[in-house]
């Protein structure tokens, strides 16, 4: 393939993956604005709806290796639609699950409907297979971007869905789930349709030191070569990555599933504690569509970062953010208003922390490994986000919004520490 082609075909590749990822925001944005609220009004114990996190995550954690599969596979194009029919009939068994009055089927149709992250983690990763080594983290920030459309307005069809579910005679705030029924049909027809060729597919056929930026250089090149450069021209495009190995990947992926069990965490709860304190289902859709906003419309500033600054850089700038966001909510109690401050940096931090994360991994990974590592952590990353969902409901029960946001702080030491030694290694690899 030649450059030309190569860029025409990336074009219209991120272009059908940002298209169909809009439409799965919907299911992200349906499930995290009422799924905690359906959850307690079906079980009528609030410690249980934590689980709607817990299970949303956990869906995505179970898929995230099954749909690298199929990646590696068959392609990019049978995982992303395999995925979404996997969600189309979790929106089916939410909305029948909540007509009959089952919390344990609803939470099974929320897991089922969670494989829809995994579709969204991996189209972000799909943006990847042809993009030039300096614009990686950028087409990866475009499509993590295009989720915001979807869940930023999910949450506030609250009242739309509400009309919709008394008109079916299901509890009324899982009328929403209709909404993501339709987004997620519609998301299927657009991969199945667009993604022709397939990127990784066509990425197998391009010549093995494109793949990476961080592949070594070539022993052939002579100190003569070498000296005929010009000063400021002819440089690597990318900023120097860390050197590749199952360890630096392994940090990379503990930062990133930190940063999720740290939003998931702060987020899950975020409804309750709100309605606990003279809050409204509007009041909650305005908060997290806040921090949804905060999760994706930056990703292309971040993106754009993670490329001229480098990529651990922008992790510890999310890992400020985060530790920002902790301390307010630490502080907030009954203030909306400090709460929809927390929870927009909270989706800033994690922004950067996943964006720059993910671009990282995919350059420290040989381009044949690529799915099966990025299997791996779209995996980790949605277990820690079920764990720390499913603990978010106990810790809220026990004590309050401010020992829930003690708890973040420690899994942010955690993720921070782990940050630390990938910036060592990325000084020492911009010295040699």
């Amino acid at each position: 393939m030649d450059p030309a082609e190569r860029r025409r075909v990336q074009r219209r590749t991120v272009l059908v993956l940002s298209t169909a990822t809009v439409l799965a925001g919907f299911a992200t944005g349906a499930s995290l604005s009422v799924g905690a609220l359906v959850l307690a009004e079906l079980s009528g114990n609030d410690a249980i709806s934590g689980l709607a996190s817990a299970v949303f995550n956990g869906g995505a954690a179970i898929a995230g290796i099954p749909l690298a599969r199929i990646a590696a596979r068959r392609g990019r194009r049978s995982a992303l639609v395999a995925g979404s029919a996997v969600a189309v009939a979790g929106a089916v068994v939410a909305i029948l699950s909540a007509a009959i009055g089952s919390w344990p089927l609803f939470a099974l149709g929320v897991a089922m409907l969670g494989v829809s992250s995994a579709v969204s983690l991996l189209a972000r990763f799909a943006a990847t297979d042809l993009a030039l080594p300096e614009n990686r983290a950028r087409d990866l920030s475009f499509v993590v971007w295009s989720i915001t459309v979807g869940a930023v307005v999910g949450p506030n069809l609250i009242g739309p869905g509400e009309a919709v579910g008394l008109g079916l005679g299901i509890p009324p705030l899982a009328g929403v789930f209709v909404f993501a029924l339709a987004a997620q049909l519609l998301a299927a027809l657009v991969n199945w349709i667009g993604l022709r060729p397939d990127p990784l597919l066509v990425s197998r056929l391009l010549p093995p030191e494109t793949g990476s930026v961080a592949t070594p250089a070539r022993p052939a090149e002579t100190a003569a070569v070498a000296a005929s450069r010009t000063p400021g021209r002819d440089r690597d495009p990318a900023p120097p990555a860390p050197p590749s190995g199952p360890g630096a990947r392994w940090l990379a992926i503990l930062a990133i599933a930190m940063a999720q069990a740290i939003m998931v965490a702060l987020m899950a709860m975020t409804p309750l504690h709100l309605m606990h304190h003279e809050g409204t289902p509007e009041i909650v859709g305005v908060t997290l569509s806040l921090h949804i906003a905060g999760m994706y419309a930056l990703s292309p500033v971040f993106g754009t970062l993670a490329s001229r600054l480098g990529r651990v850089p922008v992790i510890s700038l999310g890992w400020v953010m985060l530790l920002a966001s902790v301390a307010i909510a630490y502080a907030a109690g009954p203030s909306h208003l400090l709460v929809q401050l927390s929870l927009t940096l909270l989706g800033l931090g994690w922004s950067a922390v996943t964006v720059a994360g993910a671009a990282l991994l995919t350059e420290l990974t040989p381009s044949a490994e690529r799915p099966r590592w990025q299997g791996r952590s779209d995996t980790i990353m949605s277990a820690a986000g079920a764990v720390a969902g499913a603990l978010s409901g106990v810790a809220f029960a026990l004590g309050d919004f401010s020992f829930l946001a003690l708890l973040a702080g420690g899994l942010l030491a955690l993720g921070a520490a782990a940050s630390i030694p990938l910036g060592s290694r990325a000084r020492g690899a911009r010295s040699r």
